[in-house]
């Protein structure tokens, strides 16, 4: 399935549905009164998130979604059905922002985790509301207000303890293959990784984390270059960044450039992401002489002013991945787990809310329904003519 972790969409929530106007009409009951219904409240749309789902390639075909509207009311007081509700599902760790507004609506990041996204109109009242000792036969009513229109932008972010980044073919994805049983594909051109992958890596018994290699970035990265630097919003919730250079870089580049390339797009990208705690990591120990491994090692260090933590390793042949993967795991279990803030949500129960609501409408926003036609006489209500032969 084609991964797809941006995408755009037009949601509306039901309106609601009007009140009605209506007069009770039964035989032998002359001026019933009204009787005419409340409408129903509109369909509100959600967003769940669904662990079972890793890409929003369904809503690239699908692009706009509508819930119910409600019923209008009826005669003999009936109100109005409420619009059914619709429940988008989304990938576990999708961003949903006003696409208008650039406002954060929801941030699922656990499994089942619901958020509405769009709201739905409320009911219009039906001509009893407006009954009153000196309007015994009301003909307003009010209509149902329209449901919320949002254009949303949904940004999958990959949930993941660990994350990779380098330059391609530094090495990312031989070393995702090595500590887990992900197998992306590995080959001698750049550019092979062209969408994310995730690993579970074992540090033990109950010890494991999850690591995420992104396609790799090259210089003028955040100007489009190359894949563009768009996958980098895989690292946000990373707890630890890891970053892999090539001691021998098969184009004969200079390592400590591919490195400041790194950095610098990172920091063009986000400031606060190249803040976080991230590992410089130098690959492929096993094919370069020592010494003239530790000389490339400090130059890379003293041209990115590098102050974090320094290891080395041969991903393809494993030398250094055990340590490596220990020393993670003691990393990830040292930092406080990131606190999720699970939103209080609105499911739109209406309750005795609604008393203020009914006041307004009344007050400001009655309707009244033509209708010339109508009387307020029953021909069966009329007298009987009795004829008597003498």
């Amino acid at each position: 399935m084609k991964f797809v972790d941006e995408t755009r969409i037009k949601v509306e929530a039901g309106d609601g549905g009007s009140g009605c106007v209506s007069f009770r009409r039964e035989k032998y009951v002359a001026r019933g009164g009204p009787d005419g219904g409340d409408g129903g409240d509109g369909g509100h749309v959600y967003m769940i998130a669904d662990e079972n789902l890793n890409t929003l390639v369904d809503f690239r075909f699908v692009r706009f979604h509508k819930a119910e509207r409600g019923e209008n009311g009826r005669a003999k007081d009936q109100t109005g059905a409420r619009g059914e509700d619709i429940t988008l599902r989304v990938p576990v760790g999708t961003r949903v922002a006003d696409d208008d507004t650039g406002e954060v609506i929801a941030d699922l990041v656990m499994h089942g985790q619901r958020q509405m996204v769009a709201k739905a109109g409320f009911h219009g009242l039906g001509n009893t509301r407006f009954k009153s000792s000196v309007n015994r036969a009301p003909r307003q009513k009010t209509l149902g207000t329209p449901g919320e229109v949002r254009s949303l932008r949904l940004e999958l972010m990959l949930l993941a303890d660990v994350g990779l980044l380098g330059l391609p073919n530094a090495g990312k994805s031989t070393f995702i293959r090595a500590i887990s049983a992900a197998k992306p594909k590995v080959a001698n051109y750049p550019f092979t990784t062209l969408v994310p992958n995730l690993g579970v890596v074992s540090a033990g018994p109950e010890r494991s984390f999850v690591v995420a290699d992104i396609p790799g970035l090259i210089e003028g990265a955040s100007d489009g270059a190359g894949l563009g630097i768009r996958f980098l919003r895989h690292l946000e919730r990373c707890r630890l960044m890891v970053h892999i250079v090539d001691l021998l870089p098969e184009d004969i580049s200079d390592p400590a450039e591919n490195a400041k390339v790194i950095v610098s797009e990172l920091k063009k990208y986000s400031e606060k992401l190249a803040a976080k705690t991230c590992w410089l990591v130098f690959n492929k120990t096993d094919l370069v002489l020592e010494d003239e491994a530790n000389e490339t090692i400090k130059r890379v260090v003293e041209a990115i002013n590098w102050e974090g933590e320094v290891y080395t390793m041969s991903a393809s042949s494993g030398v250094g991945t055990k340590d490596l993967v220990r020393a993670m795991m003691e990393q990830i279990e040292s930092l406080p787990r990131p606190k999720i803030e699970m939103p209080v949500e609105d499911d739109g129960d209406v309750g005795f809310l609604w008393d203020e609501y009914h006041k307004d409408q009344i007050a400001n926003h009655a309707v009244i329904e033509e209708d010339d036609d109508w009387d307020d006489w029953d021909e069966e209500d009329d007298g009987h003519v009795i004829y008597a032969r003498d």
